[in-house]
């Protein structure tokens, strides 16, 4: 690969995305087998949400990227890139449902938050990786 085109890219794991569809399929299908309204009607938000959540994570991959040039975020309104000195990078602690969790905060000229849902990986070694390709 040429140097100048060299880059690192994160997104939501591939197996994740599959479940997602295949819990779409599945709900649908369920959908298909309800006899009663309120059932059907559950159970069609149901689908919707898993279609969307999962159509999200198929059209934005990757997530992010990174090359020597600055960050790229992939989101459904297109890509937006942004060059290092106009990023901040920050990884956040939050507790969540009694646990302990990371996101990374890209903060440009809007704040990206993203998880390990989001990159398939620990935020703490996103942002490792960030700070190496920004130097």
């Amino acid at each position: 690969m040429d140097e100048a085109n060299e880059s690192q890219q994160w997104a939501t794991p591939v197996g994740l995305v599959v479940v997602g569809w295949v819990l779409t399929a599945a709900a649908v299908t369920w959908w298909f087998a309800t006899e009663s309204p309120v059932d059907g009607l559950f159970v069609g938000v149901l689908v919707l949400a898993l279609a969307a959540a999962s159509a999200h994570a198929t059209i934005c991959r990757p997530r992010l990227s990174a090359n020597r040039d600055g960050v790229t975020i992939r989101s459904l309104r297109g890509r937006r890139h942004w060059p290092w000195p106009a990023v901040a990078i920050r990884v956040r602690e939050h507790h969540r449902f009694g646990r302990e969790v990371q996101s990374l905060e890209l903060d440009a000229d809007v704040l990206v938050i993203l998880t390990r849902l989001d990159l398939g990986a620990d935020p703490q070694d996103v942002a490792d990786a960030l700070r190496t390709w920004r130097s």
